[in-house]
């Protein structure tokens, strides 16, 4: 299961407002590449595909394809901000490996 913070949560919801597609889901999975071999993404989702799992996280629709769910199974996703910026970040506790940028992990 992956899980969305509140505070992650409410942004979706601002970003979904702002773009004027309140009633659509947020696709979240993970795809080959970075450098530590696999990286996250996070899109805008309209409709579920073959093979995609849906899950509501505080008033928030996630679509996750089942290749993805294995990587981040037990995923929390959070919304942090700094000094140097923010940004949605993955606490994922499959992750063997992750390079400094955050984005990429090997499992």
């Amino acid at each position: 299961m992956i899980t969305l913070t509140p505070t992650a949560a409410s942004k979706v919801k601002d970003l979904l407002t702002q773009r004027g597609t309140p009633d659509i889901g947020l696709r979240i999975g993970v795809r080959g590449g970075g450098c530590s071999g696999t990286s996250y993404y996070m899109e805008f989702c309209e409709a579920e595909g073959p093979g995609d799992e849906s899950i509501e996280a505080h008033g928030v629709k996630l679509v996750v394809d089942l290749k993805s769910m294995v990587l981040l199974g037990g995923t929390e996703v959070d919304y942090v901000e700094g000094l140097m910026g923010a940004g949605f970040k993955f606490n994922n506790p499959n992750v063997k490996h992750s390079c400094a940028c955050g984005e990429s992990f090997s499992a």
